[in-house]
């Protein structure tokens, strides 16, 4: 029993392994896109209403294709029903019945039955109306994988982001502790003030509940970015991508395309696809007034015993065949028809308002988004500067402090000066990424 329960563990062990085994242990940006892309819940949700589509247009396809059906039926009679009949039909007395008894206790038929759709107006319109459908659930899907780049790109840099964030906390920790075992020394042989050794104790323990804070965001912002990918949230991953990878020359050579044609926004092909849809129901709406038309096909055999003979050889079957057309036209309806049909007519202008509204607004948006882009591409070239001069007044700062040629108020000042452009720094590089991911995705650049 206990080599069956070894047996059962290793083989279960065996299985773990070979699935953690598919599962990357690092991954670039385009890597965990791409992981992404495959993995994300919602994409994957998004894929099979793509599928349902798919079979839903198929299931349209069919109702216009033959359809065969086959039926059997067995009936057996416990007592067979009776029936009156005038005697005189019999050479029997006028006035008085016979008692007659017709058919067999058991019968049983089976038959075929062949149906074509000829002509429906609604049915044609019903093709149409699957295609638009299958459009629309692929807009949704690209829509999708749209927002989910957008989301893994922003979770990935800000990532990279925070990491950048705590190198520089930790690399201010400890050139504050250094400055504080300095200054304690200084304090203890006479030659500085007890407020000063205070006063960079309090810019420490800020630094410190700083870093504190920006490492526990790391570790949750690490497991948004594993959810996003669709990655389990317990294993561990590794970022092989770095801030400097990120901030190449790409990051700041977006721009609209000269032959960018509006239609590629995916919300300018959803307001389409939503007028072809209103279209189509308003011409389904109308093809009710026409004639339906559909022929049938049947072929039948019955039994008849006074038992259950049916399977043996010598029974006798009888057949028979019908062929049928079958025209439905629609004479009134007390103007139900034409309200429908108005009423959809009026969907049909309100869908091309939409569309027209959404083309005006998109071109406005990508122009918005054009010049937010510009504007974070110059934020990040100045903060970069700003650090750089930020981080040589401190040092210039620290220097002559501790010469005592500038006081503890102006070295605070400039190290509170090189934490603000150390902190825009970081912002100028997120903002940047996020215009960039936005101009982007109104372009609908990644699909291309």
């Amino acid at each position: 029993m206990t080599s069956k329960k070894t047996l059962l563990l290793l083989f279960v062990m065996s299985l773990f392994s070979s699935l953690a085994q598919k599962l990357p242990d690092a991954v670039s940006l385009e890597e965990a896109i791409a992981y992404g892309e495959q993995n994300n819940r919602a994409v994957q949700k998004a894929s099979m209403e793509v599928q349902k589509a798919y079979k839903e247009k198929w299931s349209t396809i069919a109702i216009g294709l033959p359809q065969i059906n086959a039926s059997a039926n067995y009936q057996n009679f416990i007592e067979l029903p009776t029936s009156l009949i005038p005697a005189q039909f019999f050479g029997g007395k006028e006035g008085e019945f016979a008692e007659v008894q017709f058919g067999t206790p058991q019968t049983m038929d089976a038959g075929v039955t062949l149906q074509q759709l000829v002509f429906d107006g609604s049915y044609i319109v019903g093709l149409q109306a699957s295609n638009i459908f299958l459009m629309i659930s692929q807009n949704v899907l690209e829509k999708t994988l749209l927002e989910v780049r957008k989301s893994i790109v922003n979770s990935y840099s800000s990532v990279l982001l925070i990491r950048e964030n705590i190198h520089f906390l930790e690399k201010n920790k400890n050139n504050l502790n250094k400055n504080l075992e300095e200054l304690n020394q200084l304090f203890r042989n006479g030659f500085e003030e007890e407020e000063s050794v205070e006063q960079m104790r309090l810019t420490l323990s800020g630094i410190e509940t700083q870093l504190r804070y920006a490492k526990n965001l790391e570790r949750i912002s690490l497991d948004m970015l594993k959810l996003l990918m669709g990655f389990p949230t317990q294993s561990p991953l590794l970022l092989s991508d770095t801030l400097e990878a990120l901030t190449n020359e790409s990051l700041f050579n977006v721009s609209t395309p000269e032959n960018f044609n509006l239609d590629n926004n995916i919300d300018v092909k959803i307001a389409q696809n939503n007028l072809l849809s209103e279209s189509l129901l308003y011409k389904y709406e109308r093809s009710k007034s026409l004639p339906r038309l559909s022929a049938f096909l049947n072929g039948n055999y019955t039994g008849n015993s006074q038992s259950f003979t049916f399977t043996e050889t010598n029974q006798k079957w009888f057949g028979s065949a019908l062929f049928g057309v079958n025209l439905q036209v629609p004479l009134f309806s007390s103007l139900k028809r034409r309200a429908l049909s108005q009423k959809a007519k009026i969907a049909v202008s309100q869908a091309e308002a939409e569309l027209t509204e959404t083309q005006e607004r998109v071109s406005i948006e990508i122009q918005a988004a054009e010049n937010d882009y510009q504007l974070a591409v110059e934020n990040y070239f100045t903060n970069k500067e700003n650090l750089e001069l930020a981080t040589r007044i401190k040092e210039k700062n620290q220097t002559k402090y501790f010469e005592g040629v500038a006081s503890s108020f102006e070295l605070r000042e400039a190290q509170l000066q090189l934490y603000s452009a150390q902190n825009n720094y970081i912002k100028s590089i997120q903002e940047i990424i996020q215009k960039k991911l936005s101009l982007e995705t109104l372009l609908n650049l990644p699909q291309q």
